[in-house]
Parts: C-alpha cells; sequence; structure tokens
C-alpha cells in the first residue's frame, strides 16, 4: 500500500483544493466576477454582505448567470437566467418557481421549490483574498451537464 496515497487520491484532493479567485474589494466592487476552478466555470456574487459561488451556466439551458440579475423572491436572493427568467437561489442552488391551484379561484400565487438543482460551491475569505472550493456533494445537479468542456464561456489560454 503506498502511504503517500494513490494517484486517484491526489486528483481527487486537487480538484477540491481552493482556488484564489480574487481579491475582496474587487469582487465587492463589481458585485460578480467569472473564474475557472480546477476547470470548472463558476460565477461568484457578492450580495447583501455575503459571497456565493456557483456554477456559471444555468441548469435548464446553460445560459449564462453571469449575466443574470439578483432579485428577491419568497424572501430568498436569488440569480435570474438572463435567457429563460429561470430563478435559483444563491445560498442552496433550488430552482424556484410559482403556482396557484387552479381549482381555486381565490388562491394567492405560491412560490415552491425544484429541489437543488444549481451546483453551489464554497466561498472563503482570508485576509482580503477570495478563494472558492469545488462542491463536494456526491449527488447530481442539473447543472453538471453544463459545466463540460463544450459550453465553456470564458476562453481558456492553455
Amino acid at each position: 500500500m503506498d502511504p503517500a496515497g494513490s494517484e486517484q487520491d491526489l486528483e481527487t484532493k486537487e480538484q477540491y483544493a481552493s482556488v484564489y479567485v480574487g481579491r475582496e474589494e474587487d469582487i465587492k466592487r463589481s458585485e460578480r466576477i467569472t473564474a475557472v476552478v480546477h476547470d470548472r466555470e463558476v460565477v461568484i456574487f457578492y450580495h447583501k454582505g455575503e459571497f456565493h459561488a456557483m456554477d456559471i451556466r444555468c441548469y435548464h439551458s446553460g445560459g449564462p448567470l453571469h449575466l443574470g440579475e439578483i432579485e428577491e423572491f419568497d424572501g430568498r436572493a436569488c440569480i435570474v437566467c438572463p435567457w429563460h427568467k429561470y430563478k435559483i437561489t444563491l445560498e442552496t442552488g433550488e430552482g424556484l418557481y410559482q403556482s396557484i391551484n387552479p381549482k381555486d379561484p381565490s388562491a394567492e400565487p405560491m412560490w415552491y421549490s425544484k429541489g437543488i438543482k444549481q451546483r453551489i460551491h464554497t466561498v472563503t475569505v482570508d485576509n482580503g483574498n477570495i478563494y472558492v472550493t469545488l462542491s463536494k456533494e456526491p449527488f447530481k445537479c442539473d447543472s453538471d451537464f453544463y459545466a463540460t468542456g463544450l459550453f465553456k464561456v470564458i476562453p481558456s489560454f492553455f
């Protein structure tokens, strides 16, 4: 047995190592940036005093979330995809939709969750530097499909 670990273990550790993406004051000023973290494109938002990171492409049809607007729905901050107006919570990556009971004409529209659709990544602030660590969650997110090389929006120079 290799005491240093296998090559696969080393690759996994490297894939989940934190990556520097920018200075805190720059991201606060611009309110969003895009970055490549271990070959995965992410968008980092600064909204109401908090940093959030998620896959850059919308889970629904690959829309560019870095071009969307942040709005509040049902008390939750969401990025609204500019292509089809899908609403994705910044905190959890849930897709939200509004619905009404057609059998109750006096019913108020209510907000519901489609579940986690967009992969959310961890943002860490250390001494004015911002780092992103990719999600280690084992479940598949719909946004994983658009996180491959075929759909990249940030040019690769390597």
